[in-house]
């Protein structure tokens, strides 16, 4: 790998042993993938956040032992020094307002605490989202980034052109101290051109149809670059956040195109650029159902114990539209609906409003986390509903519970019954 003087400098030890442990990760690193040399990244989105089981791991050695082996592959404790890029810190495992709810012992919510301030200290943005985007950090098209999360990575790569691939804990850690991060995969112009035609036959409206969508697509191009043909109207930003997610989830998808309205491709044509499509897939009414069917083959009893709204983590417009379906009713007394938003949007939610509309409901706003990274839900629970296909993809999976997919007011209306009734219409 080709190395400039100031990553030799940081190679060699020149800014310490924190820095020099990162750049020794991200050459091992790049010449793995192949990489010919680093480029210059101002805008990381990692996971730092450590609780007890890592802090015992290290021997209770300080969390700068736990830094150095969990997000540096550093079997020797360094001095973690502060970060050089623009560093954020992604959803984590505590709600801090709400971890009694999610059952965590004061002694996992203190190590968490210690850890966020830890982290803040080094300067690391506690955004705690999976959903950057919509909390200030908004690259734009062309920004080189180092993102973990797959769900942001496709939205950022696809809807704002910005250029990512999905990293992981250490590699983003790294490019944290550095700024730096190995010149490959989707940085590279010539690999965001499209891989598959997607003709969609089948009109795409509400956000269950972009999930629907998106998981089929997923599925068939794994990691692929997928170009949908046919969508006649624009989708919002709710509506392109569960297709990406959905993609990613069933799939490895980490950009894709929609003519005329993501930035890269203005046409078919554009968007697979000198390639040829090595696919033509076809979306209608049979494989939306076929797909509908696959999201819920874990599900068979009708009776729901929670209701899960916010994956990825909701906009103030999907909280609105919950306390629209709520106002005036109760969650049944034998279900739990938890809708879960970034930190900073929950704070305006209670300024408009609708946080109280939900506690008056029975329902609660949470924030910071989500069932599958807390790996948390209601003492007993067995079925849960969900307006996400990522979740209902991942969550029956990790938690060995039945998992019912649906539109956003049918899984209300069933936090509010106590009974699942969704259909595909």
């Amino acid at each position: 790998m080709r190395l400039t003087d100031d990553e030799r400098r940081m190679r060699d030890g020149e800014q310490g042993e924190a820095v020099q442990a990162a750049m020794d990760l991200l050459i091992r690193y790049g010449e793995v993938l192949g990489a010919e040399r680093l480029v210059d990244t101002d805008n990381v989105c990692g996971a730092n956040i450590f609780g007890p089981r890592q802090m015992q791991l290290c021997g209770h050695a300080g969390p700068d032992a736990v830094f150095s082996e969990f997000s540096l592959d550093s079997p020797k404790p360094v001095e973690i020094t502060p970060m050089r890029a623009q560093s954020y810190q992604l959803i984590g495992p505590m709600d801090t307002r709400h971890w009694q709810v999610q059952g965590l012992s004061q002694e996992a919510h203190d190590a968490i605490e210690e850890s966020e301030s830890y982290s803040a200290r080094h300067g690391i943005h506690l955004m705690n989202t999976c959903t950057p985007y919509q909390v200030g950090n908004v690259p734009v098209k062309g920004e080189h980034c180092a993102w973990m999360e797959s769900s942001a990575v496709v939205y950022v790569n696809s809807v704002l052109g910005a250029r990512t691939n999905v990293e992981g804990r250490e590699s983003a850690a790294a490019a944290m101290l550095t700024g730096k991060i190995p010149y490959w995969g989707y940085h590279l112009a010539e690999n965001r051109f499209g891989s598959h035609l997607v003709e969609v036959a089948e009109p795409v409206h509400s956000s269950l149809d972009w999930g629907l969508l998106g998981y089929y697509v997923g599925e068939l191009v794994q990691e692929g670059v997928p170009v949908l043909d046919g969508i006649t109207e624009v989708p919002n930003l709710v509506k392109l956040k569960h297709f990406g997610a959905a993609a990613a989830s069933s799939g490895g998808v980490e950009m894709y195109h929609i003519p005329g309205t993501t930035v890269e491709a203005g046409s078919v044509a554009e968007a697979f650029g000198p390639r040829r499509p090595v696919q033509t897939l076809r979306y209608g009414e049979r494989e939306r159902r076929q797909t509908y069917q696959q999201l819920n083959h874990t599900a068979r009893d009708t009776d729901v114990d929670l209701v899960m709204i916010g994956c990825p983590h909701a906009t103030l417009s999907q909280i609105r539209d919950v306390c629209r379906l709520v106002e005036g009713r109760r969650v049944h007394p034998d279900s739990a609906l938890w809708v879960f938003t970034p930190r900073a949007i929950r704070q305006v939610a209670e300024q408009n409003g609708y946080a109280r509309i939900l506690r008056d409901a029975g329902a609660l706003l949470m924030s910071d986390t989500c069932p599958a990274i807390g790996q948390f839900l209601p003492k007993g629970t067995r079925v849960i509903a969900t307006d996400s296909a990522k979740q209902v993809h991942y969550l029956p999976a990790i938690m060995k519970v039945q998992g019912w997919f649906g539109s956003t007011e049918e899984c209300v209306e069933s936090a509010l019954t106590g009974r699942w009734q969704g259909e595909l219409r």
